[in-house]
This record gives structure tokens, sequence and C-alpha cells, in this order.
């Protein structure tokens, strides 16, 4: 009885953890990073369009959660307001377009 309790915690367990900003849209996203030009720093220290920061072997960000850190650390250093539904909106896009979290 205690093995199928367990194996059915795990089942819903699974079922209950949802994608990395699930309730973002990436277009938002997209839109929110150019209308904000998020990218001008990137290009300052990667050069080109700035998106090797996204790729590069040594990223800072490896988890949804070091984005939402890194995103929190660039909106500050800004000076751009980054609400709860913007951090959603750009995870979504960033987590698309590079980040591939699952």
């Amino acid at each position: 009885m205690k093995a199928i309790l367990l194996l059915s915690f795990l089942m819903l367990s699974g079922i209950a953890q949802a994608a990395p900003f699930a309730s973002g849209d990436a277009i938002a996203g997209k839109q929110f990073f150019e209308q904000n030009k998020c990218n001008r720093c990137h290009v300052q220290k990667m050069g080109g369009d700035g998106s090797a920061i996204f790729t590069r072997p040594n990223r800072i960000v490896h988890t949804p959660q070091q984005m939402v850190a890194r995103m929190h650390y660039c909106s500050e250093a800004s000076g751009i307001k980054l609400t709860l539904q913007d951090e959603q909106n750009v995870g979504a896009y960033l987590n698309q377009t590079y980040y591939k979290f699952q």
C-alpha cells in the first residue's frame, strides 16, 4: 500500500512541475527586451549582436532561477523596472530562444 501511495505521489509531482516561465509570453518578452534595449550591455561585452552572452561556454546562467536573478541584476543596473509578469515574459523569450530549460 505504501509503495502505491509513493508511486502515485511521484507521478503527480512530475505532473505538477510546470515548465519554466510557463505563465510568460515569449513574444511580449522579446518586445520588452527590444524596447528596453536590454542587449546594449551584451553588445558592449560580447560584440556582434550580443547574443553570444547567452551561449558562451562560461555563461553565468545554468538554471531558470539563475536566469531570474540575472534579469534582476541587469534591470537594476540599467534602471529598468521589471515586474513579475515582465520576468515571466522575458524568461519565456530567453528560454525559448537560447536556454531551452525544461
